[in-house]
This record gives C-alpha cells, structure tokens and sequence, in this order.
C-alpha cells in the first residue's frame, strides 16, 4: 500500500503549562521541541502502520528544514521537498493546559508558499492514494498546490481524501467544498461538520454525500461515525488518560486509511482510528 500525503512539515514547540497562562507576566512551563505539521504527522503514523509512505510539502532552507527530513527519512518516509530560498520552514508554538488541551499559535512559513510545481507527477506514480492536509487549501497563497495535487492524483487514478483541518478557518464552506469535489473521503471533526453543513451531528454529514464520496467525522470523546450511502455506522473512542491532544486527527486519519485502503469495514477502520488517536493523545507530541 503506497500513500502520498500532501500537508505542512514544521517544527511544534509545545510548553505544557499547570495554571493558566499570566497575561503580561511570566508563567511557568515544560517546553519540548518537536517534529510537526498536519502533513508530516499523519506520514509518519502512516509509515509506523506499514503504508509505504510519502510526503510532498515545502521547507525553508535552514536547519529546521534539514533536520526534518532527516527524522522523516529515518523514520521511513520518502520526502519530496521544495526548499524555499526565501522563507523559513514552518514553527508552530503549542500551548498544552493541564487537561492536554492545546492552544496553537501557527507560523506556516515555507507551507504558505507550496505551489503546483511542488507537486511532481513523479511522486504519484505507482501510488495508491493521495491524503491532502485542509490547510494546504484552507490558505490563499498554497491552494493552488492542494488544487494541482488533487488533480494530478485523480487523473493517474489515485483515490483521495481531505481532512479539512481547522473549523476556524472554513470561513467559506461553499468555496472549501467546490475544491474537494469529487473527494473520495472527507475526514473532518465535529467543529468542521459543523462549519461545513451548520450541524455536528452525524446525520448533517450526509448533505456532504453530492459533494465527497463518503465522510468520516471524529467526536473526540464521542468516538466516531462513518457516513455513506448506505447509512452511519459509529465506533466508541479509546479510553486513555489526555496528555497533550495535539495531531490526535492526523493519528486517526492514519490509522482509519491504513485499514480503509486495505479493504476492512468501516466500523474495523473506525476502530483503528481511535486507537492511534487514543496513542496519540497520551504521550507528548504529534508524532509516533
């Protein structure tokens, strides 16, 4: 099974924080510096799953850049970069409360400027399905990229899916909808069903059904549904203590694909989600 996954690669600096951030004053933290980005997250929970994984995205030309790719590519993936000249790779600084809630203070850097030429045909080729980051076409000035690569993935026959990413920046659903038509999966959570149709409940996911080809909604403690049509099948979450929630979507997006690809239920693939989101959530960081 050969995945391309098209998405942000950065750094996450994530300060765990007990009490609540002082504003204007010093508030005390533990602070880890760790691999990130939508993109690179679900590559690597996907490589640690068996796919044969690899990530297409866009990095400065700095260390940060450097020493991405060399924790991707040790860890198995293949990464087909663009190295920006101009533009220093992505750093999103992660806020973790005491109950593994995180507050994301993102810095897209190199990502804001992925484009189609980013996206060579090469890298497509003898894969089996492209996965496509929402905020790769959630921003102005990288759409066109999410655009040319979901293209080019559906005329070499590739299935695809997108996870819109962020219910805060679905300003236009109309307009994010129009560009994953013809989607095979939209994998979106509970806030982004609801920015999409107005509703997060299941039964909303089915006014998605003429635009994407069936649609996978995260609940976070709620477990997860799975709607097409022939109706919604659910699936429980895995009860595990939450340290840090940070990339538990990306984690689920892997661990459903990897079991949807190879032909399992929907209700064995939702399953399989929620467990690496359920590993996901307990330890610190996005990444296996």
């Amino acid at each position: 099974m050969k995945v391309v996954v098209v998405g942000d690669v950065g750094l996450d600096v994530v300060a765990q924080h007990d009490e609540p951030i002082v504003y204007g004053g010093d508030s005390r933290a533990a602070v880890t510096v760790t691999g990130g980005g939508a993109g690179a997250n679900t590559a690597l929970w996907l490589q640690d799953r068996g796919a044969e994984t690899t990530l297409v995205a866009r990095v400065g030309d700095d260390a940060g850049g450097r020493l991405l790719r060399h924790e991707l590519e040790t860890a198995g993936v293949r990464c087909v970069f663009a190295v920006d000249p101009a533009t220093a790779t992505c750093c999103v600084v992660v806020l973790v409360d005491a109950k593994g809630q995180r507050t994301m203070l993102p810095d897209r850097g190199a990502n804001k400027r992925f484009c189609p030429d980013d996206v060579p045909t090469t890298c497509l080729e003898g894969a089996d399905h492209l996965h496509l980051s929402g905020y790769v076409l959630l921003d102005p000035s990288s759409r066109a990229g999410g655009l040319a690569a979901l293209a080019r993935a559906k005329r070499m026959g590739l299935t695809t899916s997108v996870d819109p990413q962020a219910a805060a920046l679905l300003t236009d659903p109309q307009a994010f909808l129009a560009d994953v038509q013809g989607v095979d999966l939209l994998l979106p959570n509970a806030d982004e069903l609801r920015a999409l149709t107005g509703s997060s409940e299941p039964e909303a996911a089915r006014q998605l059904l003429d635009t994407v080809g069936s649609v996978a909604v995260t609940f976070g403690l709620e477990g997860a549904a799975w709607i097409d049509g022939d109706g919604i099948v659910t699936a429980p979450a895995k009860s595990v203590p939450c340290v840090d929630s940070t990339g538990a979507g990306d984690a689920f997006n892997a661990g459903f694909l990897t079991a949807w690809l190879q032909g399992a239920s929907p209700a064995v693939a939702l399953d399989h989600g929620a467990e690496l989101g359920a590993k996901a959530v307990s330890r610190i960081g996005a990444q296996p």
